[in-house]
Parts: C-alpha cells; sequence; structure tokens
C-alpha cells in the first residue's frame, strides 16, 4: 500500500497495524522491563527539557526564537525515546487502539499506563537530582536557574482548565509525532517525522506532563536555594493541581484525538467492511 503514496514509507492504514501490534507487544511486557525502559522515558524527555531550558535562558533571543529554537532542542527527547527504545506514558495513550480492538483488555491498558507512569516520575525526577547536584542550573551567571523557576511557576498558575486543553493540544500532536514516525523504515525517517510537531507544540507553549515530572522536582529544589520573589515560588498545591490537568488532557489528546479518531478510520471502518462483503458473500 505504500507505493500508493508515492512514498518509501509504511501507509496510514499499515501504520495503525503496527501501532495496533506495538501496542499489543508493550501491554505485555514484564513488570522490571515495562518499569526500567518508564524511566529511561523519563530520563530522556528530562534530558530534552535540560536543553530545552539552556535555549530559553539566553536573554539575547527574542520570543520566537526561544520557543522555536528551544521546541527543536526539546525534540531531542521523543527522538531518544523513539529510536533509543524507552515507555512513555504520553505515547502509550496509543494503546487505546489495540483496546478498542479488543487485542488487550482494559485491566491491561491501566497497568501499562499506570507502570510507565510510575518510570517516568523516577526517571525524570532522578535526572532533576542529578541536574541539581551538577550544579548545571549555575550556569550563565544564574540565569538557567531563574528560567527554571520562572517556567514551573507559570505552569503552577495556569487555571485548571487551561492546563487540561493545553495539555490536550500537546499529546495530540507527541502522538502524531510517534504515529508518523511509525511510518519510517530508517532513523532518519524517525526523527525528521519527530521534530516538527514535537517542535510545534514546545513553541505553542503546550502541557506536557512528562517534562513536567522533570521540571517541577527540579524548581523545587532550586528554590530551597535562597529567598525567591513571590511570582517564582511554586507550592507542592499547584504542582498536583497542574499535573492532574495535564495528566488528563494528555489522556485525552492522545487516546481519542489521535488515537481512537484512527481507530475509527484504519480498523474499524476496515471491519465494518469486511463484514458487509461477509454478508454478500453468504448471500450469493
Amino acid at each position: 500500500m505504500s507505493e500508493m503514496f508515492g512514498l518509501n514509507a509504511y501507509s496510514p492504514q499499515e501504520i495503525a497495524t503496527r501501532v495496533e501490534s506495538a501496542g499489543v507487544a508493550k501491554a505485555r511486557l514484564p513488570l522490571l522491563s515495562l518499569l526500567m525502559l518508564g524511566i529511561l522515558a523519563g530520563a530522556f524527555i528530562g534530558l530534552g527539557a535540560v536543553f530545552f531550558v539552556l535555549v530559553r535562558s539566553d536573554p539575547m533571543l527574542g520570543f520566537a526564537a526561544k520557543q522555536i529554537l528551544g521546541g527543536l532542542a526539546f525534540s531531542l527527547g521523543l527522538i531518544l525515546v523513539v529510536v533509543a527504545g524507552a515507555e512513555l506514558f504520553t505515547g502509550n495513550n496509543l494503546l487505546v487502539i489495540a483496546r478498542a480492538h479488543r487485542r488487550i483488555s482494559t485491566l491491561d491498558l491501566l497497568r501499562n499506563w499506570t507502570i510507565v507512569f510510575a518510570g517516568n516520575l523516577i526517571g525524570a525526577a532522578g535526572l532533576a537530582l542529578l541536574v541539581y547536584l551538577a550544579r548545571h542550573a549555575d550556569m550563565n551567571d544564574g540565569a538557567i536557574a531563574r528560567e527554571y523557576l520562572a517556567i514551573a511557576a507559570a505552569k503552577t498558575s495556569l487555571p485548571f482548565w487551561t492546563a487540561f486543553f493545553r495539555g490536550v493540544l500537546c499529546n495530540a500532536l507527541v502522538c502524531l509525532a510517534v504515529w508518523m514516525a511509525m511510518a519510517g523504515r530508517s532513523v532518519t525517517d524517525k526523527v525528521v517525522a519527530i521534530i516538527f510537531p514535537v517542535s510545534a507544540f514546545v513553541a505553542a507553549g503546550f502541557e506536557h506532563s512528562v517534562a513536567n515530572l522533570y521540571l517541577f522536582p527540579l524548581a523545587l529544589l532550586l528554590q530551597e536555594l535562597g529567598p525567591l520573589p513571590a511570582e517564582h515560588v511554586i507550592t507542592w498545591a499547584g504542582v498536583f493541581k497542574s499535573m492532574a490537568a495535564v495528566v488528563l488532557g494528555n489522556i485525552a489528546g492522545g487516546s481519542v484525538l489521535v488515537g481512537m479518531v484512527y481507530y475509527m478510520i484504519y480498523i474499524y471502518a476496515d471491519q465494518g467492511r469486511d463484514k458487509t462483503q461477509d454478508n454478500l458473500s453468504a448471500r450469493e
């Protein structure tokens, strides 16, 4: 079918089949493997955030340049997840395709999401501790530390529904990046497919729950170093409110706007056509 599209890539129909099969395999991973791969993904996304904040901390860049260059830098995280291999909560929202097709159970789906999210938290928070101990945030006369604190404070100050819808938009783009990466036949294909959706969601200021699992712990550690302006102080209550809104938004964006939409187009619709064909054949 790929030849029909004039591309040396898997067609959208083939991607749907590959994503469904991958979802079944992910749901059946042993606990330890799943947790370890989740830890790696949290650390990988954190590394993308390290790169992003480094760019954002340069006061010589204008707003658009900071957002776009920061988004390109953050793409490192998902590239590492896809190419090096890891399990990311936001990308695994696509397991709803396998669930909708009854290839896995609801319990399998929730088990995967829970273990992977826990692993992502450990990996992201662990990286935050390492970055803190390495005093990376002291670079550029403390501009990086100030940027972390400003970013975290801005996130916790968002109203619940604003953070939710930013989470929806973010994971729609992340899952599209994962979807398109599944079309690639080479590392280059996958990297190119990932860069633009990821850089777009970062530049637009949308909310990624796993990135926040790195940003919030590091900001909480940094604010213990000394008194801060009131606008840069973050609280645990603000962190939990933000995380709840963004996680729910990410699930809605990835599972519904990408996973279920493509399921309805390429799998459910095909089932309907197959049943119609079977009925016609039976009548003949």
